[in-house]
C-alpha cells in the first residue's frame, strides 16, 4: 500500500534535487526525510534517484514514477476536497477541470459568474490539468465537468461531450508592417516573415499541426520565438519581433502596436469542448453543465 506522505516527500525531493532544500520546504529534518525516501524505494523495489555528493537526480524510472505520483496526489487532494464539502452539506460543490483556453476565451469565467449569481454559497474547485487527466477525473468522479481542447472518443462508454467554441486564428502583425496595409495577405507573403509560435503544453501536437497547416497553405513558417501563451505572443508582435496567429476571441478591441488580418485560406482554429460523465449523480452538476453549454450562444467570435 502506497503511503501518500512518502509520495509527497518524494515529489518535493524530486523538484529540489537536493534533500536538504527539500527538508526545509517540508519543515522536517534531513535524516528522517532520507529514511522515508529510502523506505519508499525499498517498498517499491525501485531506485528512484541517482545520488551524488552535491545533489540527487531522478533515474529514468524515477521520472516515470514522478509523473504518476503527481497525478495520484492531485486525485487524492480532489477526493479530500469532495469529502469535506459533502460533510458540510454543500450539495457536493463542484470540481471543474479546464485548460487555459477556457479562461482566455471567457467561457469558464462567464459560467462561474452565472453560477455565483444563482448559488452564491456553493464551493468551486478548479483544476488546470491536461485533457487526459480531466477524462480520468470524470471517470473517477473526482471531476464534475471538463473543459478541454479535444473531446473523448465518440464511442467512449462513460463520457459525453459538446463543442463550445470554434475560435478562428487571425494573423497579428506589427503596426506599420507592410502586411498591415496590404489589400490582402497571400501565403507567399508569409514565407520570409519571422514567426512567433504559441506553445501549448497541454497539447504537444499543436506545433506540428501549425507547421503542417502552413505547409498545406503553401509556405513554411520561419519560427524565431516561442511564447508560452497567446497574450505573450501578441505582446511580442506589438514589439515588432515577428508575426503570430492569435485566436479571435482574445482580440477584444484594438491592440496597441499590432494589426490583425484575416486569413480566409488558412483553416485553423482553437476548439473548446465540454465533457462530462454520461450518468448524472447530482442536480447541481446537471444545472452547471446546462449553464456551460448555454455559453455557446453568448460567445461572440
Amino acid at each position: 500500500m502506497l503511503d501518500l506522505r512518502q509520495l509527497r516527500y518524494f515529489v518535493v525531493v524530486a523538484e529540489e534535487e537536493h534533500v536538504g532544500r527539500a527538508a526545509e520546504r517540508l519543515h522536517i529534518s534531513q535524516s528522517p526525510l532520507s529514511r522515508q525516501i529510502a523506505q519508499l524505494e525499498k517498498n517499491l523495489g525501485l531506485t528512484l534517484f541517482e545520488r551524488g555528493q552535491q545533489r540527487i537526480r531522478l533515474t529514468a524510472d524515477g521520472r516515470v514514477f514522478l509523473s504518476e505520483a503527481k497525478a495520484l496526489l492531485r486525485h487524492a487532494d480532489r477526493l479530500e476536497n469532495l469529502g469535506r464539502r459533502l460533510g458540510r452539506g454543500e450539495e457536493g460543490g463542484l470540481c471543474i477541470g479546464y485548460t487555459v483556453d477556457a479562461m482566455h476565451t471567457g467561457v469558464l469565467p462567464r459560467a462561474l459568474r452565472e453560477l455565483h449569481d444563482e448559488r452564491p454559497g456553493i464551493h468551486v474547485a478548479l483544476y488546470n490539468v491536461s485533457a487526459a487527466e480531466q477524462f480520468e477525473g470524470l471517470r473517477r468522479r473526482s471531476l464534475d465537468i471538463a473543459l478541454v481542447p479535444e473531446p473523448p472518443a465518440e464511442d467512449d462508454p462513460d463520457l459525453k461531450a459538446a463543442l463550445l467554441l470554434d475560435d478562428p486564428l487571425l494573423l497579428a502583425v506589427p503596426t506599420g508592417h507592410p502586411l498591415a496595409e496590404s489589400a490582402e495577405v497571400a501565403p507567399a507573403d508569409l514565407e520570409a516573415q519571422p514567426w512567433i509560435a504559441v506553445e501549448n503544453s497541454r497539447r504537444p501536437a499543436w506545433r506540428d499541426e501549425f507547421i503542417a497547416a502552413c505547409a498545406a497553405a503553401g509556405f513554411t513558417p520561419d519560427i524565431r520565438l516561442e511564447a508560452s501563451e497567446p497574450l505573450t505572443a501578441l505582446g511580442l508582435v506589438a514589439s515588432g519581433l515577428g508575426v503570430a496567429l492569435i485566436q479571435r476571441s482574445m482580440l477584444r478591441g484594438p491592440v496597441a502596436g499590432a494589426t490583425v488580418r484575416e486569413l480566409p485560406w488558412l483553416d485553423m482554429s482553437v476548439r473548446l469542448w465540454a465533457a462530462w460523465h454520461r450518468i448524472d449523480l447530482r442536480p447541481v452538476v446537471t444545472a452547471f453543465r446546462t449553464t456551460v453549454l448555454d455559453t455557446r450562444d453568448q460567445v461572440s467570435i
